[in-house]
Parts: C-alpha cells; structure tokens; sequence
C-alpha cells in the first residue's frame, strides 16, 4: 500500500513565504510524510486541491470565499486557521479582550492587560477629561493591526504636548515599567515557547518630567540601531540574568488563549509589571508569528503537521480502538505524533524546560478548522 502522505498547501505573501519555508522545514516535513505546497495566489485555490491542510495567512474577501468554496469541496480538509478567528487580532481592542475570559486559579502569579482606550478623532484625543484615568507615558498603537508596516508604527508618548504626533485612531496604551524585557510567546496548537528579548527602557519620574518629545518605533522587541536609546540601560540590565516568568503559569495561559481565540499559531508578548513581581501584563497578540525566529522551529512545526496526520487517519479508520497502539505513542512509520508533546520556556539560546505533555482528548480538541 503507497504510504499515505500529509500534503499542505501553503498561502503566504512572498515576504512571509521566504522567512517561513526554509530548506530545513520543508526537508525535514517531508522527510516525515508531510509535503509542504505552494498555493499560487494568481490561481483559484479550488482548482489547486486536493489539500488535507491549508497553511494561509493572506486577507480579504475575495481570499475568504475562495476559503470557503475550497472547505465546501473538501469538508475534510483543516484551515489553518479560520479567518473569522484571525480577524479578531487585527483590531488591538479586540484581541486584548480574551485575555479578560481566561481563568488561572490558585497561583501566587497574577495578569491582565494594561490600562488602555481607543481614540477615534483628533477632538477625543486632546480631551483630558475623556482619558484622564491613563497616566503618561503611553504607548500609541494604530488600532488596526492587520501585519501591515502600517500597523507596527508605534510611539512612546511622554506628555499631552506630544499627542500633536499622532493620528487617530489610535489606541493609547499605558506604558508600564518592565524591566526592559519582553517574553514572547510562541504557540503551534498545543506546542508553547517563551524567549526574552530586550524591550523598550523603563521611564523614570525624573526623565518623564523632561522628555518632551515621543519615541517612534517599529517593534517594542526588535529596535532597529537608530532607535536604540539607551545602550548603557541594557549593558546594565544583563537580559540573561532575567529570570523567565513560571513555565506552567505562562502555559496555562497559552493554552486559555488558544481556547479562547480559536486559534493554533499565534503568539503573546508578555512583560512582568516591575512594580509586583508576581503581576504579568499581556500587550499584544499576533496570528502566525516570525517562526523562523523561534529555536528549532522546523522540528516544533513538522511535529505539529505530523499531529494533524495523526487526527486524520484516526478519523479514516472504523473506531479509534482500531487504531495501532505505536500511532498512539506517536512512533507510527512517519512519526505522526510526538511520543511526548512538551510546552517549553526558555531563552533566546533554546535553553528550555519541560512540563507534562496534554492528554490526548486536550491534544484533539486543540486541532480547530
């Protein structure tokens, strides 16, 4: 019998296509059973299956049918992921709300989102009244956060004299002092990541009251040379000796985001409030991240396909009791499942640790079409 095959069609934008699908990912995919497709965007899709899989991060309507009509032809088939889950990270309002549905209880460690509000008009933003509850500094965010340069144009703003600077609508985030590091997150369905990397300074009272100006940038955790602001601040800061927030904390929450989204890639920046060591804030979230970025990205992927064979050929078998015992391991001709799934937190250098791996009825659930 000829081996029964994964085949992904993947539908990315040329600059997410090149950082995404390495040699190395799709070597090491195929080696595995797992082949990895390009969709030719210029194409109808339905006229480019059969996919068991399609990989997408790509917009708009015209994209959204051409999703549906493919699902219509192929009800089998998983999208990864549904763009009606995606759409709600490209509004910074929206996507912060989930984190307000999970619940963690009985730990010493506590989270929440920083005080925030969106600003529609030019007449809003210079009311005091309207905002008086945020406190400077505060991080203005375009509202739409759809992955476009546009999107990740950022300012930290030091005063109500600097609001001049900014265009609505916007969402006006209160800058909280972190320590100058970011944990970022990475989930691929139940798979979960955390690195730090260096983050933007904290702001003092007495540089607060003479800045008067704002701080433009690109991307809180990845400041271009131009924008560094404080070479000094991170010598002193010695980013390694940080120490990671509680793995199992950070893991729980991933996987009541990945509940509560509806979603298997995407990652969270997270920063621990230097005021409460034991109080983390969430600041934002994106669908289908820089994965290349995260260490062993190929392997922490290909694993995640093999996981979607393994769902797959257990729903083409009569009952799940028929199913070999090896699959179930995880340790089947094409390794199709993990023997044991870990969640890792580590640093940049892919030290990591491990927690226990889900069960399997959590590990069925976290696969979402």
């Amino acid at each position: 019998m000829a081996e029964r095959r994964l085949r992904v069609g993947y539908a990315l934008a040329s600059k997410k296509q090149n950082s995404f699908i390495q040699d190395s990912l799709v070597t090491l995919a195929k080696s595995r059973g797992v082949d990895l497709v390009r969709v030719d965007t210029e194409r109808s899709l339905l006229d480019q299956g059969p996919f068991d899989c399609v990989l997408h991060k790509l917009y708009g309507d015209d994209w959204k049918r051409q999703l549906r009509d493919f699902k219509a032809e192929y009800p089998n088939a998983l999208i990864l992921d549904s763009p009606e889950a995606i759409e709600r990270l490209h509004n910074r309002i929206s996507m912060l709300q989930a984190v307000s549905e999970l619940t963690i209880e009985d730990r010493d460690e506590t989270f929440g989102i920083p005080k925030q509000i969106v600003i529609y008009d030019s007449d809003t933003l210079f009311d005091r009244q309207a905002w008086e509850t945020l406190k400077f500094p505060v991080i203005a965010k375009p509202l739409v956060a759809d992955g476009s340069a546009k999107s990740h144009k950022m300012a930290l703003v030091y005063n109500h004299d600097s609001l001049n600077k900014v265009k609505p609508p916007i969402v006006l985030q209160e800058f909280v002092n972190h320590g100058g590091v970011i944990f970022k997150v990475y989930v691929v369905g139940q798979y979960v990541k955390c690195v730090k990397r260096k983050s933007l300074p904290d702001v003092s009272e007495e540089k607060l009251a003479v800045s008067g100006d704002l701080l433009s940038f690109s991307q809180v955790s990845n400041l271009a040379t131009n924008e560094r602001i404080d070479e000094m601040y991170y010598k002193l800061m010695r980013l390694d000796n940080t120490a990671m927030p509680p793995l199992n904390f950070i893991t729980e929450i991933a996987r009541g985001l990945r509940d509560a989204l509806k979603l298997n890639l995407f990652n969270f920046d997270v920063i621990r409030d230097s005021r409460n060591e034991n109080r983390y804030l969430i600041v934002d979230i994106n669908y289908f991240p820089g994965y290349a970025k995260m260490p062993g990205y190929e392997t922490v992927l290909t694993d995640f396909f093999c996981d979607i064979m393994y769902m797959k050929r257990k729903e083409e078998v009569e009952s799940p009791d028929e199913i070999d015992s090896s699959v179930i391991t995880g340790m089947d001709s094409c390794q199709v499942m993990r023997k044991i799934l870990t969640n890792t937190c580590g640093d940049e250098d892919d030290s990591s640790l491990q927690v226990s791996a889900l069960s399997r009825e959590e590990k069925e659930s976290s696969l979402r079409v």
